[in-house]
């Protein structure tokens, strides 16, 4: 209950907008609108077609800073590290996203996210302190409790609908990571948005400023809800979500399609041309806009006129008699009748038919629930996608070896799609996926059953929907090998159900600041420190990782380390970060590498021997590059 009566002039504005709610914008009264509304001349400013909202120009800055932070393995919570080619990674999804624009620029075929639906009730990231620094950016988003979780009060801002700025926090959270987001995209990759009535219609103007409104693909509907819902007080249910579709590029066909049903295809006259089924000839035009389609259609053997339909035919004459003479038509026995054309199986198209834009295959929300409670034995996440939904999705447009990506990854649905798809098919899909560590809340069951975060809940999920499947997987090679009584002939290779844990964390190396000239003392210090670059806490595995993402290599490149040598994708890059003699960089010349990273100090005490390496180096025509 609040404790204040409203003001005369709220009491007035509640007025004026149930009277005027159109000239309201988020909230407050435009001016322009009102004068415009009430029949004054105003010249309106900016007037043209465009999506604007406060704080937009602010967002693209945020989203142009650079980011000075790494991914750190984490191999104690990975499954198969070594081996694996899918990724989770445990971070603010901004950052992320411009931490792996140089390894995966252009690399990712197919993207899908569920981010908040802004009903007024989410918490999430939103860029809302336009004039703090970078350094102050960074350290909210790092804002960690006693246990090294981050922390609601320094992360999290909820956006309710009370909020002055309620629908452009969210455009504030959602534009940048799009942006971010496309450019991973390869050329012929499309991106996936889960979304309801709340922003669909701000996305939708987003996503053509972003994409190009001509690479909209399509604003699928999905039945989510089983059950009618009766609590709306305005007496509808709301049954359905939207999957926004865009593509990078939609100049190609980017659905495979659905199975094509072939059953009425027969040969009951033993057709030499092999099975066919009955095609309907009606067309589709007036006298007036197809006059050439509007003819009496006659059979020349029996003389039979069928006379000509309201809409015509199909065909113009000319095509419609060599259907007659190639013995195509079908034609009734009385004038009444429609003749039809028979269509041959074997002249279909390579086209599979469309993919409906109406998603009803019985999946609703409530199948999710019921995913994860069969996995964990419990109740532990709200509102999760089916892994159905996805696997829709997947199957229309992903191909063996493709990369998905997921960064609002949530319970991990997107994750346990695609190696249940690769279960199902033999395929080697990957998917990329990032979870912001958002605690759980303190009274939750997931909370009280260990899982301190969303993130340890997706990671849970994932390690457990892998098990599952390779269990079911080894049953039921078991099952074929009893019966064969031979043993397992086929092949035992089992599909890819591990994934490395990564998580967002500051540099390895120390950040150059740029001090104002006065502060002379601390520009010194700076070049003292700046002796050794290596920062405090950093490890050398952690140092190869953001190496290797900051020279555009991939996570899941190969790692060779013998003798104080890391090399990387055999030859693409050297990593010298332990120690230095003349016969390591023998050794390294006979890799013939592309590229040579050394820390400048373990060259310290040996300048000769740095000069000498540089030299050697450049003749061999092998890039050298110092820390």
């Amino acid at each position: 209950m609040e404790g204040y009566s409203k003001s005369p002039h709220e009491e007035r504005i509640e007025i004026l907008k149930s009277l005027m709610p159109e000239v309201f914008d988020e909230g407050k009264i435009d001016f322009e609108k009102l004068k415009a509304t009430l029949g004054e001349d105003v010249n309106f400013s900016n007037e043209r077609y465009v999506l604007n909202w406060a704080g937009k120009s602010e967002a693209f800055h945020i989203m142009q800073r650079p980011s000075s932070a790494t991914l750190i393995p984490s191999r104690a919570e990975s499954v198969d590290f070594d081996t694996t080619q899918n990724i989770f990674i445990e971070g603010e999804n901004m950052e992320v996203l411009k931490v792996l624009q140089k390894s995966y620029f252009g690399k990712v075929k197919m993207i899908y996210i569920d981010p908040p639906y802004n009903t007024g009730n989410d918490s999430f990231i939103y860029p809302d302190k336009f004039s703090e620094t970078k350094e102050e950016y960074l350290k909210r988003v790092g804002d960690k409790d006693e246990d090294g979780y981050m922390t609601r009060e320094g992360m999290f801002h909820k956006n309710s609908r009370e909020n002055g700025q309620y629908h452009s926090n969210w455009l504030n959270m959602m534009m940048p990571r799009l942006y971010l987001a496309k450019s991973l995209l390869r050329e012929d990759g499309v991106i996936f948005i889960s979304i309801d009535d709340n922003e669909v219609h701000n996305l939708r103007l987003l996503m053509n400023e972003i994409f190009g409104e001509e690479n909209f693909v399509c604003q699928f509907i999905w039945h989510s809800r089983q059950n009618k819902d009766n609590r709306n007080i305005n007496g509808v249910s709301n049954d359905h979500e939207y999957i926004l579709c865009y593509a990078k590029q939609n100049t190609q066909r980017l659905f495979f399609g659905t199975e094509r049903k072939t059953e009425q295809y027969l040969n009951p006259d033993n057709d030499p041309r092999g099975p066919w089924a009955s095609a309907n000839m009606v067309g589709l035009a007036t006298a007036d806009a197809r006059p050439n389609l509007h003819y009496d259609l006659i059979n020349p053997q029996s003389g039979i006129n069928y006379g000509c339909p309201t809409k015509g035919w199909r065909y113009e004459k000319e095509t419609m008699m060599k259907l007659i003479k190639e013995q195509r038509i079908i034609w009734p026995e009385k004038p009444n009748g429609r003749p039809r054309k028979k269509s041959f199986l074997n002249e279909l198209s390579d086209n599979l038919p469309g993919f409906s834009s109406m998603i009803e295959e019985g999946v609703y929300t409530n199948s999710a629930t019921k995913e994860i409670t069969s996995l964990f034995d419990g109740f532990y996440f709200d509102f999760p996608k089916p892994t159905k939904v996805v696997r829709h999705l997947l199957l229309q447009t992903v191909q063996s070896n493709d990369i998905v990506m997921d960064f609002f990854a949530g319970s991990g649905t997107t994750a346990h799609a695609v190696m249940q798809l690769n279960k199902e098919d033999g395929g080697n899909r990957n998917f990329i996926c990032v979870q912001l560590p958002e605690p759980c809340d303190p009274k939750s069951e997931a909370c009280k059953a260990g899982y301190s975060t969303i993130a340890d809940i997706s990671k849970e999920r994932i390690r457990r929907a892998g098990a599952k499947l390779r269990a079911e997987i080894e049953s039921e090679r078991a099952q074929k090998a009893t019966e064969l009584s031979f043993g397992n002939t086929e092949d035992s290779t089992m599909p890819d159900f591990g994934f490395k844990v990564f998580r967002l964390a500051d540099s390895n190396f120390k950040q150059w600041r740029d001090y104002r000239g006065s502060e002379r003392q601390q520009w010194q210090q700076q070049t003292i420190d700046f002796i050794n670059p290596v920062a405090e806490n950093a490890t050398i595995d952690n140092m190869v990782y953001e190496l290797l993402l900051k020279n555009g290599k991939s996570l899941n490149s190969t790692i060779e380390h013998s003798d104080d040598i890391y090399n990387i994708n055999s030859g693409e890059l050297v990593l010298l970060l332990e120690s230095v003699d003349q016969e390591t960089i023998d050794h390294v010349l006979t890799l013939h590498p592309q590229k040579v990273i050394a820390l400048d100090n373990l060259f310290s005490s040996n300048d000769q021997l740095k000069t000498n390496t540089a030299l050697q180096l450049r003749d061999a025509c092998i890039e050298f590059k110092t820390i």
